[in-house]
């Protein structure tokens, strides 16, 4: 059946090993999808990911989304860019880019965070856009005297698609704390750091425009339609949802935007979103963001999730492959997944540590991965899968320990997605133990990030007058999705308790071997 793809939406997301593109119906339902693996780099001492590389996984992605369609589109309704929030992708004033793309993933600016967090009286992450702009200065780094322009990842894509300089509320507040009554940047904040930076340029000239959830962001030129399609088929005049952070992106696509309700997006990285209903005290672990049209959130962000279980799931795959019985990696998963759901709530007493990098939550700026068990913990196949889940989820525990025991947060929904929750029961049953409440899946959580952007992107061109985000949500797009809800048992709970205690209690085992390996 033909398709008018003027009734479409595309979402793209460019995620941490991944590129990924989701175009959806005026029903809201998946059509087809394309995708593009990639790979960060470590050069010089920094998570990188070269500008080119993005450039072609966009066109690879959309030319695997073509390719799945069995036909070319000439247009869509609407289009929407996001990616990995965060980092610093700084340029001039002709957006030459002037230093390496460093990601979210970094853990080079500490001083600069504390500084920042001290005078602003506001917690400021290693990882946002204006604690390694502020770093750079403190280094005295060369090319901060050119510095006239500061965007994310998703923000660049959009400007080479559309020549504005925008991004949306999500992506913005992940660069510089905003202000949710006026919807912009913290004015006094933006004053404090002026007063302090040295720089020519202030700091609200350098930051893209803020945007909200459902406004314009500009249309599709005609190079940016051939950064999608070389070929000229796909034609400009699209318009462009305003580009968005996966944190943002995951909240929609989960349906957590409303107060009191939470997500958990496990993959790469995992992070959890609780949408407030009162302003918190100022914690290094919580981050204070908002969703895509301006709510303030609560944000545990953990750099390190499953690139350990990943890389454990290779080497069963390499030792199948060797005795002559090889599996696909995805069969792979949901077998390991499943076999964790045996072992022992309190994993054996086994123990792991999940580090592929730095964590801020932690205070640890490099990262090694340990497995540790004792002469007498109960070392089964079980019981090590389980420790490997458990341990992806243990440093986001101490983060949302202090949401619910210290401030008090309330929670009426938390929804999980990702790739950890993509065998049906198990990433969410280990979930639900770590918080000790109640974990949704809906149907639609395995399309992630792209999906949630194709939403952002369908609010802006279906949205009626004056409905909002929220509303749009609830009325339109999940009033009918299934989705399943799992409630860890007491034992599981308490079980995932013990292991964080030993987890808390050996950390020094990570710090040390930082040190000396």
């Amino acid at each position: 059946m033909s398709i008018n793809y003027k009734n479409t939406v595309l979402g793209i997301e460019f995620g941490s090993t991944r590129i990924k593109a989701t175009l959806i119906d005026t029903e809201h339902k998946p059509i087809a999808s394309g995708g593009y693996e990639w790979e960060n780099s470590f050069v010089n001492g920094v998570w990188t990911y070269d500008l080119a590389d993005a450039v072609k996984g966009l066109r690879e992605c959309y030319a695997d989304l073509v390719k799945n369609l069995g036909e070319a589109p000439e247009t869509f309704g609407a289009i929407g860019i996001s990616g990995m929030m965060h980092g610093y992708l700084p340029f001039d004033s002709d957006w030459n880019q002037i230093a390496e793309f460093r990601t979210w993933r970094n853990t080079i600016t500490g001083e600069a965070a504390e500084k920042l967090t001290e005078k602003f009286g506001f917690n400021i992450p290693q990882r946002w856009s204006i604690a390694h702009v502020y770093q750079a200065i403190l280094n005295g780094e060369e090319h901060i005297k050119k510095l006239a322009h500061v965007t994310t990842l998703a923000g660049y894509i959009h400007y080479l698609c559309t020549g504005v300089n925008a991004v949306g509320m999500n992506e913005g507040s992940g660069m510089f704390p905003v202000d949710s009554a006026s919807l912009t940047y913290n004015r006094e904040m933006l004053e404090k750091f002026d007063s302090i930076s040295g720089l020519d340029v202030k700091a609200a000239d350098f930051l893209p425009e803020l945007l909200t959830a459902g406004k314009s962001a500009g249309v599709l030129t005609a190079e940016g339609a051939k950064l999608f399609d070389p070929t000229g088929t796909l034609k400009p005049g699209v318009p462009m949802a305003p580009p968005e952070g996966d944190a943002g992106t995951g909240m929609v696509a989960t349906n957590s935007v409303r107060v009191r309700t939470g997500n958990v997006s496990a993959g790469t990285s995992d992070f959890s979103m609780l949408v407030l209903d009162h302003e918190l005290g100022v914690h290094r672990e919580i981050d204070v963001f908002n969703t895509p049209a301006g709510l303030p959130v609560a944000m545990v962000h953990c750099n390190n999730c499953t690139s350990d279980i990943n890389a454990w799931v290779n080497l069963f795959g390499e030792f199948a492959q060797l005795i002559g019985a090889p599996v696909s990696k995805g069969e792979l998963f949901t077998k390991l997944f499943n076999k964790a759901l045996e072992g022992d709530a309190d994993c054996g007493d086994l123990l792991s540590y999940n580090y592929f990098s730095g964590e801020g939550v932690t205070d640890i700026d490099e990262g090694r991965l340990i497995f540790a068990r004792k002469p007498d913990s109960a070392f089964t196949l079980a019981n090590f899968m389980r420790t490997h889940l458990v341990s992806a989820l243990a440093t986001l525990k101490l983060g949302m320990d202090i949401l619910s025991k210290v401030e008090n947060v309330p929670c009426d929904k938390m929804t999980g997605h990702g790739g950890y929750f993509k065998t049906p029961g198990v990433g969410q049953r280990i979930l639900s133990a770590a918080i000790n409440a109640p974990v949704t899946v809906t149907e639609t959580a395995g399309e992630g990030g792209p999906y949630g952007m194709a939403l952002l992107a369908a609010f802006m061109l279906w949205k009626d007058e004056g409905e909002t985000l929220e509303d749009y949500l609830d009325n339109k797009v999940f009033a009918g999705a299934k989705s399943s809800t799992v409630m860890a048992s007491e034992e599981e709970v308490k079980g995932f308790a013990a292991f964080a205690e030993s987890y808390k209690n050996a950390f020094e085992i990570e710090r040390l071997a930082t040190k000396l390996f």
